[in-house]
């Protein structure tokens, strides 16, 4: 009989974490959409995934004995919410894997970018101690606009302050913590794009956040600027970038993320660019942020196999939310 749960986009060093716990499961280790991932989940009544195997309306209608839907991550938008809940199908999350190391990814690609280091690299490689060509930028004073302080937010902007940064920031909601410790002055986003020397994303793809940095957003920018996403590549209208970009009126862009992820062809321009960064979508990927998605999403199937409350269960939070936020 086959396994009632199925795991997929499992790499092979985290197979033994799976298997461990879950020693009858179908672990797989590619990502599936469309009729590959119906069939995949046939007769499954719990599937763990990660960000890359896509549940439509339509997949989730033609799985009529899923129960339990889990993703290792804190997004969401490969799922089908809606069709997941008119179908009876408790969907959990991961809240905060690690918050820190997105944040750290993010000063991983401005440090690496500002003071050329793999420039430096490739020249006392080739045997060139030569520093001419290689004048950085210090982060020392700078205004960093921080879109979006949830969790991962929150942390930008406390490694932000070790570094004596200026700290501007939007949200729908403030955090008290992050003005009274951390000196964070929320602004509206106008503001923030006209101040900023740095601009990091930091919130999700929803239709208010579509392409909001695009043609519009960006002529109200400084003029060389830096933009950094390490958060969703849909927030960033592609082509507006590449000519900004081209244009210098955008400085440097540093990208974990794509709008079309995983197509090369649609990128390849703006990856080619000299003053861009594209890492694989790596600011998640460490050791201790990856044991812990596994380790929380394990723990949600045992809850709701025990038939306990699913603690990371996804359901709209209960805020009051009155600040104009990042509508476009």
């Amino acid at each position: 009989m086959p396994s009632p749960t199925l795991f997929l986009e499992v790499d092979p060093l985290d197979r033994p974490m799976v298997t461990g716990q879950f020693p009858d499961a179908e672990v797989r280790s590619e990502a599936l959409s469309g009729a590959e991932l119906i069939n995949a989940c046939q007769g499954k009544e719990a599937v763990c995934c990660f960000i890359y195997s896509k549940f439509t309306k339509e997949v989730i209608e033609a799985l009529p004995d899923l129960k339990l839907l889990c993703t290792r991550s804190v997004g969401y938008n490969h799922i089908d919410i809606a069709a997941c809940r008119a179908h009876g199908i408790t969907v959990c999350n991961v809240p905060d894997y690690g918050s820190h190391v997105i944040a750290e990814h993010v000063f991983a690609l401005l440090l690496s970018a500002l003071r050329h280091v793999t420039e430096g690299d490739s020249k006392v490689e080739s045997g060139n101690f030569d520093y001419h060509g290689l004048r950085g930028m210090a982060l020392m004073g700078k205004t960093i606009g921080i879109v979006g302080t949830g969790k991962i937010g929150f942390c930008v902007a406390k490694i932000a302050h070790g570094f004596g940064m200026r700290i501007l920031a939007v949200d729908k909601c403030r955090i008290v913590e992050l003005e009274a410790v951390y000196g964070v002055k929320y602004v509206d986003l106008d503001t923030l794009y006209k101040e900023s020397d740095i601009l990091t994303l930091h919130v999700p793809a929803l239709p208010d956040t579509m392409h909001m940095i695009d043609a519009k957003a960006i002529g109200s920018m400084r003029s060389g600027v830096i933009i950094v996403n390490t958060a969703r590549g849909e927030l960033i209208d592609s082509t507006a970038l590449l000519e900004a970009l081209e244009s210098g009126k955008v400085a440097r862009a540093l990208l974990d993320v794509l709008e079309h992820e995983q197509d090369f062809q649609l990128n390849e321009k703006l990856i080619r660019h000299k003053n861009v960064i594209v890492t694989p979508h790596i600011a998640f990927y460490a050791d201790d942020s990856t044991t812990r998605m596994f380790l929380e999403s394990l723990y949600s199937i045992h809850q709701w196999q025990w038939k306990e409350k699913v603690t990371h269960e996804v359901k709209p939070p209960t805020v009051v939310c009155d600040l104009p936020g990042v509508k476009k």
